[in-house]
């Protein structure tokens, strides 16, 4: 919970050390940032609108695809990945963790991790996925509300990047984990109900977000399994991505309904 990753924050208005207590995390500068009742805080602070975040329905449809198993190789395959990178007692921070379920996958018994995400409504699930992650609101696209050199691996699942304040976030030797689709990732599915299919220029993206950190490639390692995916599931993958955006939901699901099959 909060109280165990507390050291590892920093106030996102002046950069100091903050500390629990009474309903609240605050810094010796006087900034205070309450706990909510569900055990996350929101370490917003700037101005202008922070970076869009996912709807309700949209993390209620990414828990239940997610909880169903669907992407268990994938989360089987970071797990390996991070403990293999993570010392003893070493601190993970999962930027853009959604609802925590890759973190939770991945966190040995004796780590312990933070779940950053701009969505409250994603924080707040996070917040319940595992005893020792703590839970926080904040935007990857401004300075993250982590002390420097604080964690020992930047994990990066299917979110935005922002290569600079990783670098800064880091331990030295630590190591960013960086996951992102395939062209053909859920391509039948694009073609089937006209979603948004997956930029050809991605790598290349990639690589500019991540430049201005320093980091250089060390591994890569491409994850591919099969999907037999029901109505039911179909719908909800749809509706946890960025398709979920722009498709009508009641046009959608007459599309799904038509499918003849699951589809592979």
């Amino acid at each position: 919970m909060l109280d165990d990753v507390v050291d590892l924050l920093a106030c996102p208005v002046c950069g100091g050390a903050l500390t629990p207590g009474a309903g609240a995390l605050r810094c010796g500068a006087g900034h205070a940032f309450d706990v909510a009742r569900q055990g996350y805080v929101s370490l917003l602070a700037g101005a202008g609108s922070p970076g869009t975040a996912d709807s309700p329905a949209m993390v209620a449809a990414r828990d239940a695809f997610l909880r169903a198993g669907h992407y268990a190789p994938l989360a089987d395959t970071l797990a390996r990945t991070v403990r293999a990178a993570l010392p003893p007692g070493g601190a993970v921070l999962d930027a853009g963790a959604g609802t925590g379920y890759y973190l939770a996958r991945a966190l040995p018994a004796e780590a312990r991790g933070i779940a950053l995400d701009v969505s409250k409504h994603a924080v707040k699930r996070a917040a319940r996925a595992h005893p020792r992650v703590g839970a926080v609101v904040a935007d990857i696209w401004r300075p993250l509300p982590v002390a420097d050199a604080a964690v020992d691996v930047v994990l990066n699942v299917f979110a935005p990047r922002n290569g600079p304040e990783f670098a800064r976030v880091l331990r030295p030797g630590g190591v960013l984990v960086v996951v992102t689709p395939e062209p053909d990732h859920l391509r039948p599915l694009v073609g089937m109900l006209g979603l948004l299919s997956v930029d050809e220029d991605k790598e290349r993206r990639v690589e500019r977000s991540l430049s201005g950190g320093g980091f250089a490639e060390t591994d890569r390692r491409v994850v591919r399994f099969g999907l037999d995916l029901g109505p039911e599931a179909i719908e909800a993958v749809v509706a946890m991505g960025p398709s979920a955006w722009h498709a009508d939901p009641a046009a959608l699901r007459e599309r799904i309904g038509a499918l003849a099959t699951p589809s592979r």
